[in-house]
């Protein structure tokens, strides 16, 4: 026993390990060599069943499954129906010494101790088929629709399970597909994945042959299992599958998790307890009385068992599972599928909800509310008609921040609504970007125009690790001489590459001083249940950089420390209109949220 939790141990540690793969790095040609295929022709049938052979299906480990017969005996033996049982053998005992000591022995005992056993016996069938029905409906969505997978054997395209793949395959993937292991991309045609479920960027992720980032989350050679092409097509070459797929790691950790007893079984649990010593010590405690006071023994023996009997509430067991059946159906009304009868009562006792916020409690419509520049925190003008509170739209500290809004955006309002109001158009875009791009519109006009006048030369796109996005501009500004890069992210990452910080359109350094009036705006916008970003920009300076200077945004060759503070701007997203009364309700139950 100890042997075997010591090895899940070690496979649960080994799972948690940084991802450390090569087959980014490597070579096509290597890669071929290593599964013995060909990028044009795929596996040959032979050396598929052989690459099968050794390393199995294309699909996740299922968690140990209990045996049927354990299911029932579980319900039937588990908790309190113990203490039934237990109660019912004791009654057939008490019969039975009554049986053998008189002729015409009482039946009261033998009717109770058959009813205790019909009781827990119906409950337990019960209980039994309530949870063997779901479990049977959430295993035929499993096969609702089964995957394939279009690849290349024997020079031929066939289309075959997805589970039937193995290392070395070559697979083509379009948009709309779920990509059926982890690849190697080797052709790629404007290919884009939606990677959230992995890393969180909300964003589809351009995927192309070029190996562009160490870390293999991060690098645009790879797709991973389950993920989905959104747009584009690409040729790809099977590097992991099944377990090993790094869909396949995050399965295995969270199949290695403990779930521990439900509310309800902890509290049967301490009941039956409680139950049980004060049963047992008021039969022992009448049973010594009956001794002092002269009873026959056997009598004695009878009182200590039908005092125990009756400490047991026979009733309890039917109750908890019909109410609990009850709660079920009318969930399975509203369209909840309950797996396991005490699952309803964990419901019931929730204390705290966690949820994700943006889109699932709000509209997923970001309107930018406060700005900090200048060293003061200013309110944003969110009326539809621009009545509200106004702030200087030509302060220097926000014409600054406002530039860098502009230009450090990949937002665009989508063709043809030059006549409808600026906060309610559609934008292609980030929730975030596209707060950033109405607000900017509102205050200078012509955001789109601005952004073709200040051309756009190089960009490192938001991704997980940086938390940040940078691009570097030509300007039309003339007292800027040189290309202008500016930056948007992490408040804290932001500040952290930033030597200095304009204030009323003058240059300080990043002191101390302006460090902690930075943590008290972040601070306070943060409280507010705001978003926020940090901006900053920099000129480069033209010695070092100039016209016509290859930017590299996979080299980096230019400057990502040492840049200037503008400002924060923070973002409030309206929730959805059923949200306020659902929050009122949990708090009613005594749930915090």
């Amino acid at each position: 026993m100890g042997r075997g939790a010591a090895k899940k141990k070690a496979n649960l540690n080994e799972l948690k390990q940084e991802l450390e793969i090569d087959v980014h790095k490597v070579s096509v040609e290597e890669l071929c060599k290593r599964f013995k295929t060909q990028v044009e022709r795929g596996l040959t049938d032979t050396q598929a069943k052989a690459n099968f052979a050794e390393y199995g299906p294309n699909a996740l480990t299922p968690p140990p499954q209990t045996p049927e017969w354990v299911k029932f005996c579980q319900q039937m033996f588990s908790g309190f129906a113990c203490l039934l049982w237990l109660g019912a053998i004791l009654c057939f005992l008490a019969y039975g010494i009554q049986a053998s000591a008189y002729e015409e022995p009482p039946d009261d005992n033998l009717y109770l101790g058959v009813v205790l056993t019909a009781v827990v016996t119906v409950t337990g069938i019960f209980s039994y088929y309530q949870e063997s029905k779901s479990a049977a409906i959430m295993e035929s969505f499993k096969n609702l629709v089964p995957q394939y997978a279009l690849c290349r054997r024997d020079g031929e395209k066939v289309t075959i399970p997805a589970s039937e793949l193995t290392l070395g395959d070559i697979v083509e993937v379009k948009f709309g597909d779920r990509i059926p292991a982890d690849i190697r991309v080797l052709e790629a045609r404007g290919f884009k994945v939606d990677n959230s479920s992995l890393t969180g960027e909300s964003e589809p992720q351009a995927r192309s042959p070029e190996f562009t980032h160490e870390n293999p989350l991060e690098t645009k050679n790879i797709g991973f299992f389950s993920t989905n092409a959104v747009e584009g097509t690409c040729v790809g070459m099977v590097v992991n599958i099944g377990d090993n797929t790094v869909m396949g790691r995050i399965a295995g950790l969270a199949s290695g998790l403990d779930t521990g007893d439900t509310p309800i079984a902890k509290e049967i649990a301490h009941f039956i307890h409680i139950i049980t010593g004060v049963a047992v010590f008021l039969g022992v405690s009448f049973f010594i009385i009956a001794f002092i006071l002269g009873y026959n023994w056997l009598d004695a023996v009878i009182f200590l068992i039908g005092i125990i009997v009756a400490n047991v509430p026979e009733g309890l067991l039917a109750t908890v599972t019909v109410c609990l059946t009850l709660t079920a159906k009318r969930m399975a009304s509203k369209n909840c599928l309950v797996k396991n009868l005490e699952a309803v009562e964990t419901l019931g006792s929730t204390s705290t909800i966690c949820s994700d916020k943006t889109g699932t409690l709000t509209q997923n419509r970001m309107t930018v509310a406060h700005m900090w520049f200048d060293n003061k925190i200013v309110e944003a003008d969110t009326s539809e008609d621009q009545s509200g509170s106004a702030f200087d739209k030509e302060a220097p500290g926000w014409k600054t921040l406002e530039r860098v809004g502009i230009l450090c955006n990949r937002a665009e309002f989508k063709p043809g609504q030059d006549n409808v109001h600026i906060l309610k158009r559609e934008v292609n875009g980030d929730a975030s970007e596209a707060a950033i791009l109405k607000c900017t519109e509102l205050s200078k006009g012509n955001v789109m125009g601005y952004r073709k006048n200040n051309k756009k030369v190089c960009e490192i796109p938001f991704n997980s690790t940086n938390k940040f996005q940078v691009s570097v501009h030509e300007t039309e500004d003339k007292s800027i001489d040189g290309y202008l890069l500016v930056m948007k992210g992490a408040p804290e990452r932001i500040l952290e590459r930033c030597s200095t910080i304009v204030v009323n359109g003058k240059e300080m350094p990043m002191t101390g001083q302006w460090k902690d009036a930075f943590e008290t705006a972040y601070m306070e916008l943060g409280g507010l249940g705001e978003r926020v970003l940090g901006f900053c920009d920099f000129v480069l300076p033209k010695d070092k950089f100039p016209t016509g200077y290859p930017f590299d945004a996979d080299e980096e060759n230019f400057p990502l420390d040492g840049l200037r503070f503008v400002g924060l701007m923070s973002m409030i997203d309206p929730p959805r209109a059923a949200v306020p009364d659902a929050v009122v309700k949990c708090r009613s139950a005594g749930i915090k949220s």
